[in-house]
């Protein structure tokens, strides 16, 4: 079993057609287009997961770099998510209990600034 990123991929790329695509190298276990979680469009990337990694391996040398919809893709193996650590995960700035306006200080006066000049 082998997973393989595709990415640069047209956004209107169906599951089927990019099925259709690997399936002529090997089987393909699962297809996953990774979308915009508020939009619900496609991220221009995806993910085929391939039951033999023999012919994974054949499949991101045949199709790497090939056009799909005018665009090139790019392929290869993935990549754990714990091998590439994402910035800005997690807590955002500012931390909780948000809601307060710009001069909510708990109860404190709020000092004048010195001019800039």
């Amino acid at each position: 079993m082998k997973n393989l990123y595709v990415g640069n991929l047209p956004h209107s790329t169906t599951e089927p057609e990019l099925r259709g695509l690997f399936e002529a190298h090997g089987a393909v276990e699962r297809v996953s287009i990774v979308t915009d979680r508020e939009t619900g469009r496609a991220r221009g990337f995806a993910f085929v997961e391939m039951t033999n990694a023999g012919e994974a391996d054949k499949a991101v040398a045949a199709l790497n770099g090939t056009e799909l919809g005018g665009r090139a893709l790019k392929i290869n193996e993935a990549k754990p998510k714990t091998d590439a650590p994402r910035g800005g995960g997690g807590q955002r700035f500012g931390g909780g209990g948000g809601g307060g306006s710009r001069d909510d200080y708990q109860g404190h006066a709020r000092q004048p600034r010195e001019p800039r000049w």
